[in-house]
């Protein structure tokens, strides 16, 4: 879900663009670069998953002009590459969206923060209760972090947008339309969750040491 045209009032654009260059920036903190730069195959496995996630949403359902559904893949990238590296690739496919001219550069700071900010926060308190608090199973990280927790995540995104209509739209139609595409997330649910738990699966199967969330020692070496 990613906003493609300006509705919104000028402070919640700017309170959005505040909090996802404050995020981005704990993000740049964290020196993700480091690790790119000493694992070539990590780099090529992270541009590849970038440019996945950059075609994937060109496949966008459109019936109003300023706001889009699509699968985001988010909660994936987070799972795989860990949150840093998960918001520069979301940050690499909201520019996208910007340069092909499929949504205005004043929404940057909105679209990070509804469909990179959330998701990745709501996958990474989920996956630290999963990895903490629970025994070490797999089909528990599978299902709890991988199919409820990206279903949670897409949640998420409806949630805050839909929120964000309603604190800050100055068309009052939008308020109307919003919630009637909120509609639309029990189908969108259903269907990320699927998605990013079947490819979690086959990376856990074939490449565990792909997943940097995934300690297969604890979870396939002692049992």
């Amino acid at each position: 879900m990613t906003f493609s045209q300006l509705i919104l009032s000028h402070w919640v654009v700017v309170a959005a663009w505040l909090i996802s260059i404050s995020v981005l920036g704990l993000a740049l903190a964290q020196r993700p670069w480091r690790e790119l730069l000493a694992d070539r195959e990590l780099q090529h496995r992270w541009l590849g998953a970038s440019v996945a996630v950059i075609l994937m949403w060109q496949l966008r359902a459109q019936s109003v002009d300023w706001l889009s559904l699509h699968l985001m893949l988010t909660a994936l990238l987070t799972l795989v590459f860990k949150a840093p590296l998960a918001l520069l690739a979301n940050l690499l496919a909201n520019l996208s969206l910007v340069v092909l001219g499929k949504a205005e550069w004043q929404l940057l700071g909105i679209n990070i923060l509804i469909t990179g900010v959330i998701p990745v926060t709501v996958m990474v308190l989920i996956w630290r209760l999963v990895d903490r608090y629970l025994p070490d199973n797999l089909m528990l990280f599978l299902f709890l972090c991988g199919f409820f927790g990206s279903a949670l995540a897409t949640l998420g995104t409806g949630l805050s947008g839909l929120g964000l209509v309603m604190l800050g739209a100055t068309d009052p139609e939008a308020v109307y339309l919003a919630r009637e595409y909120a509609l639309f997330l029990p189908l969108l649910m259903p269907s990320e969750a699927f998605i990013t738990g079947m490819l979690l699966s086959i990376l856990m199967v074939y490449h565990p040491h792909w997943v940097a969330t995934f300690d297969s020692h604890r979870y396939i070496d002692t049992k």
